[in-house]
């Protein structure tokens, strides 16, 4: 009886969000894998950090850096301290990039922690757990984006209610109110 009001409840969230909701509405049909353009720009940070160079060239994986992902609600931004274990000696050859370099290693001298701008919020009603996402597999890339190829990030997904839901339906994915809602 319970999976059988789940498939309704599933069924009317839906319906009701195709019908309220524009058509073409970011967010109603989107699959995740297809979120690939920006749909806001990438805001100017502290440090151009080139997660191309990164995750892309150096193939530094996501949990590497975001360590709280696996475990924690939030996955996390890397620690000044983080960065210096490779960049106390790696630097880059290009000019430009090793400008970047030693502004992180400023910060890291002065003992203060970069003070990036956040790219990815969701409304503070809504639960989001990063760690149970990465637990059952799901690629980073299937929410923000192709990473590995920005130079810069930006969001790409629409991260609304109707998104969520497609991508949870499409993946036979929790549906019930309370898993996001509290």
């Amino acid at each position: 009886m319970q999976v059988r009001m789940r498939e309704v409840l599933a069924a009317l969230i839906v319906s009701i969000a195709a019908v309220v909701l524009p058509a073409g509405c970011p967010g109603i049909g989107v699959t995740p894998a297809s979120a690939q353009a920006p749909i806001a720009p990438a805001p100017r940070q502290p440090i151009l950090f080139s997660h191309k160079i990164h995750a892309g060239d150096f193939k530094i994986d996501c949990q590497y850096c975001h360590a709280d992902a696996r475990r924690s609600t939030y996955a996390g931004i890397p620690s000044v301290k983080r960065c210096m274990g490779c960049h106390q000696i790696v630097a880059s050859k290009d000019g430009e990039l090793q400008k970047e370099v030693e502004k992180l290693r400023a910060f890291s001298k002065d003992g203060r922690p970069v003070e990036w701008v956040r790219i990815h919020k969701l409304s503070g009603f809504v639960y989001f757990p990063h760690k149970r996402h990465v637990q059952t597999g799901l690629a980073c890339q299937q929410c923000h984006g192709e990473v590995q190829t920005m130079t810069e990030v930006a969001q790409v997904a629409p991260l609304t209610m109707g998104w969520c839901v497609s991508c949870h339906a499409e993946r036979k994915g929790p549906l019930d109110c309370v898993m996001c809602h509290h």
